[in-house]
């Protein structure tokens, strides 16, 4: 199935316009708190005009050092479901997400994933890369977690969860292909990925790319002058052209590996800003899932050398 733009359109316009209630008055919507901007759009999207979604974490927020606020304890207190991935990714909340499961509708929509799909990391013993949004086709495992939570919660809307759920998993289906297609015109010896911190290992994975983070899985993780050092000899060595800044983590360091190749007489470039742990703003493309997956493709296909659409999968992209 093709996603024509006018399906794309249909689906960011809903988006913007908050998904005004047609068969549900406000009173009547189940309220849906979520911590990070993908499961929102998630819940957003199989929920339709049945639910109003609240996400705690915006643009550029960080979930790995994210602490909840007052009002967010207030939401996440008063909220019908409350929707966190899990895997430790908000590593800060999670006593109090644990302590709210205990009397209240909480659920972590990734930990269900089997871990035959997760990847695991020396650094952290028994916990997994939680970056399993960055993979559409494993987004998808998360898509029916959400759904399965929404109609646990409201079974008489089941039907309209379960036919949103398949139209969102068919978009979801066309944005892998695309990112196949894509991501394979990227010549071999270019499929060097180095970016802010650890969250491009699926993506890496599923495509075919050498992945390289500065920090570790979890931006908590500070990177030294040798892992700098060591970086610019990659850089250097393999001829690397170009890496990317995240939205969500300081490119502090970034500029410090560019300045290091500089010194040895290897020019790379910022290929451009990839959304890792959090969204674009509301209201945009790459406020979507969609869109943000989209446009990391895109930035990334054109940057390595491959061939895309410089406005995206869907002639979308700002």
């Amino acid at each position: 199935m093709n996603l024509t733009r006018r399906t794309v359109l249909a689906s960011f316009a809903a988006c913007i316009m908050g998904l005004t209630a047609t068969a549900a008055s406000a009173a009547d919507r189940l309220g849906v708190v979520a911590t990070t901007g993908m499961i929102a759009d998630a819940a957003r999207t199989v929920g339709g005009d049945l639910v109003e979604v609240r996400a705690l974490m915006g643009p550029g927020v960080d979930p790995h050092s994210y602490r909840q606020t007052r009002t967010d304890i207030v939401a996440l207190a008063r909220a019908d479901l409350v929707l966190w991935h899990g895997l430790y990714l908000e590593a800060q909340m999670e006593e109090l997400l644990h302590d709210l499961a205990e009397t209240g509708n909480v659920v972590a929509v990734a930990d269900p994933l089997s871990r035959d799909l997760l990847i695991g990391h020396d650094d952290y013993e028994n916990r997994f890369d939680p970056h399993v949004w960055m993979v559409p086709d494993l987004w998808q495992k998360v898509v029916l977690n959400v759904r399965d939570a929404l109609i646990e919660t409201r079974p008489e809307a089941a039907e309209t969860f379960t036919a949103n759920t398949q139209a969102h998993l068919a978009d979801l289906d066309t944005l892998s292909a695309y990112a196949t297609r894509a991501l394979s015109t990227v010549p071999a010896d270019s499929r060097v990925l180095v970016t802010a911190h650890d969250a491009f290992n699926y993506f890496g994975a599923a495509y075919g790319f050498d992945v390289v983070g500065i920090q570790g899985i979890s931006t908590e993780s500070e990177a030294g002058l040798k892992r700098i050092a060591d970086l610019v000899d990659l850089l250097v060595e393999r001829k690397v052209g170009a890496v990317f800044v995240e939205s969500s983590v300081s490119d502090r360091n970034m500029r410090a590996l560019v300045e290091g190749a500089a010194a040895r007489g290897h020019t790379v470039t910022i290929g451009g800003e990839l959304f890792s742990d959090a969204m674009g703003a509301p209201g945009t493309y790459e406020g979507t899932y969609i869109g943000m997956i989209d446009h990391n493709v895109t930035v990334i296909t054109r940057a390595l050398g491959g061939e895309a659409p410089v406005r995206g999968m869907a002639n979308l992209l700002n």
